[in-house]
């Protein structure tokens, strides 16, 4: 699993200076309104409506707002109905994207997408020609100095996880996707704080880009971040540390 706690990184370096909270809220109230509508506005009997309210606490994401989603998921206020979409491409370097998106209107994403790879030298791919190389995992990642290696081991592995990495000040714990709510409820009785929480795709192998792909791969995939309907976008390039500190310093 080595690398992968690079995008959960890079989204935390992000988020710490992302001044647009008013898209990022969108966003989460979108994953919410769609979670909702497909489980129901009780968290204890829907887990994938707790992953977006985690998203939302982590955001300090009013909770006014947060009900206010949940109720149009529910169907007690009117509102937009957000399908869930997901989009396959290629970026700098011929690595792969897979981008998951919530939409009310796909004759729109698409040229919003497919706009923003072009930009940065990507294109759209065929239905399964990405796919294949990304599984669903729970990932979630905790600061090295908040916990010995250890002793976070043993809390993992108990609480059914796959693999404990360190990567640089980082440890990056994998699971299966069903595995999310043990894991973390586990960390959070040791008192260990997560810098991340998601289940999210991760990809089985990687391909290594030169520091200008790579650059370019990194800009590419803030791009279609920005993109209102887009949750998110995982490539499978292996990104040189010495590119992201450059790009986040």
């Amino acid at each position: 699993m080595a690398g992968h706690s690079k995008w959960a990184n890079i989204k935390h370096r992000k988020a710490a200076v992302d001044k647009k909270r008013g898209k990022e809220f969108s966003k989460i109230a979108r994953a919410i309104i769609a979670a909702a509508r497909a489980g129901g506005g009780n968290p204890e009997d829907n887990l994938s409506l707790r992953l977006p309210l985690e998203r939302a606490r982590a955001a300090n994401m009013p909770r006014d707002t947060v009900e206010r989603a949940i109720k149009r998921g529910t169907g007690a206020l009117g509102g937009d109905e957000f399908a869930p979409a997901t989009y396959e491409a290629y970026g700098p370097g011929g690595a792969g994207i897979l981008i998951q998106a919530l939409t009310d209107n796909a004759n729109r994403t698409v040229p919003e997408i497919r706009s923003a790879l072009e930009k940065r030298g990507g294109t759209l791919g065929k239905p399964g020609s990405v796919a294949w190389n990304f599984e669903q995992k729970a990932l979630v990642t905790v600061a090295a100095d908040a916990v010995a290696e250890e002793a976070l081991l043993e809390i993992a592995l108990e609480a059914g996880a796959d693999d404990v990495v360190r990567e640089g000040d980082t440890y990056s714990i994998t699971a299966p996707p069903d595995g999310y709510g043990a894991l973390v409820a586990a960390l959070a009785s040791a008192s260990i704080e997560a810098k991340t929480s998601d289940v999210t795709y991760l990809p089985k192998s990687q391909v290594l880009l030169d520091p200008d792909a790579a650059r370019r791969m990194v800009l590419l995939i803030e791009s279609l971040e920005e993109l209102e309907d887009v949750q998110s976008a995982i490539t499978n390039a292996d990104i040189p540390e010495e590119v992201l500190r450059e790009i986040h310093a």
